[in-house]
């Protein structure tokens, strides 16, 4: 695969390709999120709401929310609730907090059935409010608490003076009453201001003082998340993407040549041509026999995704005439009628058959012998009657360091590298009219030439 940014089309090649392993990853998956989801039993969680009448600051409300999920109040509501083997560390992390808009804090408790998870939040949020209480009640100022004292002591004492002036004021409208009922003005405005004095003092406290539960909190009816429909699915997925981003990989890592330029310059020689090999199913590589070689094709790995679809060819006429050209340049090349040995990589058929597909319309001029080379251990033939060797290959099957060593095992049995021949599948269509030439037949002949070409190379 090349550098190119990856396509959908990509995506969805591996998806036709390998959609028997891409399956099997995904069963894997789900049976590894269903084996989590038995490991960890279901849960469910709601929350209590706690109002905070007043103004309060982001900062303060944080500091509520730690509060009520601080370690005293948790170990409070575990005693209240008297659970068996559940003690206050235990339900610490199944406890959460946070506030909300309106000054409210909502208090959630998880647990393994609903009924339990909605005592927990409640008990919770009783204890919070216990708690606060009892902080605010407890943390007053002394010095706060002596200046309410000294002013209660002020109105107590003025509202006594203004009684005792009220009882010695003259009703008339003499400059002495007049006076005294200015005084006893005064006075009663004092007194508002120490009564509102009193009021705003401490209003935090006040407000810590008036916190209040707003309500039970609602019974759960769904298990909280990761379900176990979530884990299957979710371990499904996620074993399908591994398996996506796997192929992606392997096929960037890949080394396999598919341009002509790349494979004739492995191969040390010029390209002579292309022809068209038709398939009426995709091309896979050898196909070996046992359960491994069984195990491949049953999960499809047998088959080339990394390989664009056949295209549709034309007619066997025109598909003969690329054949033709082909041998018409390998004779321009020969200075007179020889025999070649046309090279093809073992196990691929592509190449095989259109190897095959040469030797017969070549016929005689020149006289062409097919000879499957093993890509793991190349050996090819000594040179007998042979003035060169064709190579035949297919695109995107093969690495450079596999195509060099093809060429080097030709030179070494002194067989100079005449030309290139790229095979492609295509989509046979056949037209009216012409008929089937008689190249499969020639393919079976091939076999008792590639077996005594073997027992040479034995």
């Amino acid at each position: 695969m090349s550098d190119d940014t990856i396509r959908l089309v990509t995506i969805g090649r591996i998806i036709r390709g390998r959609w028997r392993l891409l399956a099997l990853f995904a069963l894997v998956g789900a049976l590894l999120g269903y084996g989590a989801s038995v490991l960890f039993p279901p849960r469910y969680t709601t929350s209590a709401s706690v109002l905070l009448p007043g103004t309060w600051e982001e900062r303060e409300l944080l500091t509520q929310t730690e509060v009520a999920t601080s370690s005293v109040v948790v170990d409070r509501a575990a005693a209240r609730l008297g659970w068996a083997g559940v003690s206050g560390s235990d339900l610490r992390d199944h406890v959460g907090a946070k506030a909300t808009d309106g000054n409210i804090i909502k208090i959630s408790g998880t647990a393994e059935t609903p009924e339990r998870a909605q005592r927990l939040s409640d008990q919770v949020a009783k204890e919070f409010v216990s708690y606060a209480t009892r902080i605010a009640t407890e943390s007053a100022d002394p010095e706060a608490a002596q200046e309410l004292a000294a002013l209660q002591k002020s109105v107590e004492d003025t509202s006594r003076r203004i009684s005792k002036l009220a009882d010695a004021t003259d009703p008339g409208d003499t400059v002495e009453s007049v006076q005294t009922r200015t005084e006893l003005e005064k006075l009663r405005t004092a007194l508002r201001e120490a009564i509102s004095t009193i009021k705003q003092a401490d209003p935090v406290d006040d407000e810590a003082k008036n916190m209040v539960v707003m309500g039970s909190a609602a019974r759960p009816t769904g298990e909280a998340p990761p379900t176990r429909t979530q884990l299957v699915a979710g371990g499904a997925l996620l074993f399908f993407l591994f398996a996506v981003i796997g192929h992606l990989t392997a096929a960037r890592m890949g080394r396999r040549l598919r341009g002509e330029a790349e494979i004739t310059a492995a191969l040390g020689s010029a390209l002579l041509g292309t022809v068209d090999v038709p398939v009426r199913r995709p091309t896979h590589r050898p196909e070996g026999r046992g359960p491994r070689a069984w195990l491949r094709r049953l999960l499809g790995l047998d088959v080339r995704w990394d390989i664009p679809a056949p295209q549709t060819s034309g007619d066997e006429a025109s598909r003969q005439i690329r054949y033709r050209r082909v041998c018409s340049r390998l004779r321009d090349r020969l200075p007179a009628p020889q025999r070649l040995l046309v090279v093809h990589p073992e196990g691929d058929e592509i190449a095989r058959r259109a190897a095959g597909q040469l030797v017969v319309e070549a016929g005689s001029n020149p006289a062409l012998r097919a000879v499957a080379v093993p890509v793991s251990r190349p050996m090819v033939p000594d040179r007998d009657h042979e003035a060169g060797a064709l190579v035949v290959v297919s695109a995107g099957s093969w690495t450079a360091a596999e195509l060099s060593g093809i060429a080097e095992a030709c030179a070494d049995a002194k067989h100079a590298v005449v030309g290139v021949v790229l095979a492609g599948p295509v989509r046979a269509t056949r037209s009216a009219g012409v008929p089937r030439p008689a190249a499969e037949p020639a393919l079976t002949d091939l076999e008792g030439e590639l077996d005594d070409a073997r027992g040479v190379t034995g």
